[in-house]
């Protein structure tokens, strides 16, 4: 088979991202060639390719549903958000500019041809690409300068199924709307619907689906059931809700749980560095937005930022920099990466992401980092002396550099030239992705369980989170081809926009 096929979704969320990954492990698995695309992301959840760029975090796990590596051909276009007007715009995964919503429309023409480049070089190398669009097509006010939805569609001739998030609540008339709201023309690339997270008796819901149909002319395509075990490598921070736990914490393997505060920063990049702390039974990971949360937390985790100083500041105005100063004094262990690890230092030179040229940071790190316009974009690997010369591997994705460094190092890259910084419990990492590297990351919570006077908590022998990541693939593949009527989606991808038009 041959062609290709646009999920949009009624909301942010709704569950694109998964679908695609999905269909794409779906497809793969029946020896199709397939390839997963996204026209243009917004989201600082991202991943180095071995292609020397960066992509969001979704379509690397996309890839990896299809058997790819990450490359920048699947995410040409990627908004990195550093404020609530001001983006870093990535193309072909190199930082090319800031701007506003104003100014970005100036991009658009050369951005349309972009995507539109790669997607017909993706086309012609694969039987099947299976599309993710951004947001929702219904956002009307955009129809003239969208590159990922009704655009990508109408500029690309692919046929669209729709996927809306019954767990928020009236999927039926957000499919309904966001069909309707359309002009005829890109209605009639509309093909169908699936629902996601659906919990209970579907025979509840199949009168509905009827009416639906009968509305819109559309049928739905499947019912994708809700489940508990999906929460690996989320596409941006709408799941990084305050207060609320990572993942599905699993009972200890000993009689001691190991607890984790990770602090919700306002602009936090790449949340999912700390799902793999919640991979581990007996491990319960909390993200975290006030000081008091820091009191009875074993391991505090400073995550990435987009905007370093900013975000630094909001630390300071809500009472946590003083909470992590005080831990830091008390020897109780903190852990800071990337925009983490710079803001545990003793200054930070910017002029890139921030307006402010020079800042005081923490200071429980003897540390002085400078930002230069040139972003470090490497996959990296190397040994971990400070826990056991284990192996690590991780990517680097920073405009600041350190510039002196009076402390000991974390890691060490493979030509011997240290990384990262440990001074008496706290530690720190430009190296995103490095605890899940298995071994390191038990050496690191075996040694937090120490320093906290935790002999009750025992690290298991045999969690992988690579074995996880690949267990939701299988996951989501067998729930598309259980739930979905995948031979009615499969001669929508072959026969294209002539297939059941309205």
């Amino acid at each position: 088979m041959r062609g290709a096929l646009l999920v949009a979704g009624t909301t942010s969320d709704a569950g694109k991202s998964v679908l695609v990954a999905g269909m794409c492990r779906m497809l793969a698995r029946r020896g199709v060639s397939v390839a997963p695309f996204k026209a243009q992301n917004m989201s600082n959840n991202s991943v180095v390719t071995l292609d020397g760029g960066e992509i969001g975090r979704a379509q690397a796990l996309q890839a990896a549903a299809c058997g790819l590596e990450p490359s920048v051909r699947f995410n040409p276009v990627l908004l990195k958000p550093g404020s609530d007007r001001t983006s870093q715009l990535v193309v072909r995964g190199r930082a090319v500019a800031n701007v506003s919503a104003s100014n970005y429309i100036e991009h658009r023409q050369a951005l349309r041809a972009v995507v539109a480049e790669e997607l017909n070089s993706l086309r012609k190398q694969y039987d099947v690409v299976i599309c993710e669009g951004a947001g929702s097509p219904a956002e009307i006010n955009l129809r003239a300068t969208d590159l990922a939805n009704m655009g990508l569609a109408t500029a690309a001739a692919l046929p669209v199924i729709v996927i809306g998030d019954i767990d928020r609540g009236g999927v039926l008339a957000h499919l309904f709307g966001t069909t309707a709201i359309l002009s005829p023309e890109d209605q009639a690339l509309i093909k169908g619907f699936v629902i996601n997270k659906f919990r209970g008796d579907p025979a509840l819901l199949a009168p509905g689906l009827e009416q639906l149909r009968t509305l819109t002319g559309r049928p739905t395509y499947g019912v994708i059931p809700y489940s508990d075990d999906l929460w690996l490598d989320a596409e941006d921070s709408l799941g990084t809700v305050a207060d609320a736990p990572v993942g599905r914490p699993r009972r200890p393997a000993g009689s001691q749980w190991l607890r984790v505060a990770a602090i919700r920063l306002p602009r936090i990049s790449n949340t999912t560095d700390v799902e793999a702390l919640a991979c581990e039974p007996g491990v319960a990971v909390n993200w975290v937005t006030e000081p008091s949360r820091l009191t009875d937390a074993d391991l505090v985790v400073v995550p990435g930022s987009k905007a370093t100083l900013s975000d630094l500041e909001w630390l300071r105005r809500n009472g946590l920099a003083d909470a992590i100063v005080q831990r830091a004094a008390q020897g109780r262990p903190i852990l800071g990466i990337c925009g983490g690890y710079q803001m545990l230092g003793r200054s930070i030179t910017d002029g890139i992401e921030s307006q402010t040229s020079k800042s005081d940071g923490l200071g429980v790190l003897d540390l002085d980092i400078e930002f230069q316009r040139e972003k470090v974009l490497d996959r990296v690997a190397g040994t971990s002396p400070h826990f056991g010369d284990n192996a690590v591997a991780g990517y680097e994705i920073h405009h600041g550099r350190v510039v002196r460094n009076g402390d000991g190092p974390l890691l060490q890259y493979s030509d011997g030239t240290n990384e990262g910084s440990v001074r008496g419990a706290v530690l720190g990492t430009h190296w995103h992705g490095v605890l899940e590297s298995d071994c390191f990351r038990r050496q690191l919570l075996s040694w937090t369980a120490d320093q906290a006077g935790r002999g009750g908590f025992v690290v298991a022998p045999d969690t992988s989170v690579a074995a996880m990541r690949e267990g939701q693939l299988k996951l989501l593949a067998d729930l598309v081809e259980d739930n979905l009527d995948v031979d009615a989606v499969l001669e929508v991808i072959e026969r294209g926009i002539d297939v059941g038009s309205a």
